[in-house]
Formats: structure tokens, sequence, C-alpha cells
């Protein structure tokens, strides 16, 4: 434990940076995408002994797939070989595995390590892993958007019954809390499509750090920072402190 009061309940984390850590040291792309998985590890170990409840990454964009294809089928099996490797070590660890994105745009022998993985660990009690693959949060808000229109078409729901509520509902994240904290490396100033609809009030840290030389030292920085924020929600310092 961390010792550190007013901890966030979920942390989510845009992880940039690999291709410009290759690129600064001479090496292949790929190979900023390896030592960016091996911070994973580390993130997902630091934020288990912190007592963090959810951490969300941001593994792969919808938009990733724009990429160089040789770029692209590299990161799917860095991704299939983390999750085969970090499978048994979650289960001694009691982490839950959850995955929110377009998954049939996943090569299918990813999808079923994905798939498989999310099997075996669903009834473990400890932190929740999210990763987000094939990932657009405005596709996420899109696909909520069509499953509500279908049960109006049904007549199971009336245009009066369309709230905040029914939309959280119908998005990828419905049985997760919001994120209290939205971490950022490589100094992008900009949260890239991610967790739109969840992040309304969500806190933002950016930090210049390249996601491969991303310690847990400063990812508990990043929680110390979050634990001396106040967070109104539209209300006044004096009515969160109960004061009006």
């Amino acid at each position: 434990m961390t010792g550190i009061k007013n901890l966030p309940g979920h942390v989510a984390i845009i992880m940039d940076g690999n291709g410009r850590w290759a690129k600064e040291k001479d090496l292949p792309r790929v190979e900023g995408h390896r030592k960016g998985s091996e911070v994973v590890r580390e993130i997902v170990e630091a934020s288990r002994k912190s007592g963090i409840k959810v951490l969300t990454l941001y593994a792969f964009s919808e938009e990733n797939w724009n990429r160089p294809k040789a770029e692209v089928g590299a990161l799917m099996s860095l991704l299939a070989e983390f999750l085969r490797t970090e499978l048994p070590k979650m289960m001694d660890e009691h982490i839950r595995l959850c995955a929110v994105g377009r998954f049939s745009q996943l090569p299918d022998i990813v999808r079923e390590v994905l798939l498989e993985a999310i099997r075996i660990t669903k009834d473990n009690k400890g932190m929740t892993l999210v990763i987000a693959l094939s990932y657009s949060g405005r596709g996420e808000i899109v696909d909520a958007v069509k499953e509500i229109v279908e049960l109006a078409v049904e007549k199971k729901v009336t245009p009066e019954q369309i709230d905040e509520d029914m939309i959280a509902r119908h998005l990828y994240t419905k049985s997760l809390p919001d994120p209290d904290l939205l971490i950022r490396t490589s100094g992008e100033k900009r949260i890239s499509n991610f967790l739109l609809y969840q992040a309304a009030y969500t806190e933002l840290f950016f930090t210049k750090t390249l996601w491969p030389d991303f310690t847990q030292e400063e990812f508990l920085s990043a929680l110390q920072d979050y634990s001396r924020r106040e967070r109104r929600y539209g209300m006044t310092s004096e009515q969160v402190l109960g004061e009006d």
C-alpha cells in the first residue's frame, strides 16, 4: 500500500510514446512497443499494491488500424503474448480481466486468447484490469445509440425514458465506474477519443515522460497529485465540504 489518502478508485491511462522512444534510440518501433509491454506489467503491479480497484489501459485505438501492417501485426502478437504470459499471474493475484472495444476487428487468434483470459479470470475479486482494444470513444457512443434506437423501434423504451443513465447502461463500460483519474504520457495534452462519455468529470494528469520510461514512482506521483485535488462536480468548495 502507498499510504496515499484519497486514492482514485478507477485510473485510466493513455500509454503514448512507444514509437518516439524507439526512434530516439534508433530502434525499430516494435521494440518501443515491446518495452512498453514491460511497463504495463510494472504499472499493473503498482496499481494492485496501491489499492486501485480498476485500471483501464488504452492499448489499441480503432484509428490504429491505419498504421503500417507490419506494426499492427507486431502489436497483435505482443498482445497475445502478454495475455498468455500474464494469465497465471492474474489468477495468483486475483485480477479480473475485462476489455472494451469492437472485438470483431481483432485477428481471430487474438480475440480467442482475449476472450479465454476474460472467461478464466471472471470470478476474481481483486483489482479489475480493463484493456481498450480497437476502441473508439465516438464509436462506443454510436453503438450505444444504436442499441437504444433498436429498443425504441421495438417499443421497449420511449424518448422520455432516455437519459444519461440509460446511455451509460449501453456503453461498453456499463459494468464499470467512471474513471477518477486519466493519465497520459508523452507530453501530448488531449484524450484522443478515449472514454469521451465517461471522462466528463475525470481529473487529468499529463506527463512528458514517454510510456517506456514511465516508472512506478511517477505513477505514484500521479496518484499523490490526484489526492491533493478537490473534485467539485459543479458545486462550490463549501458544498463539497458540507459547509453550505
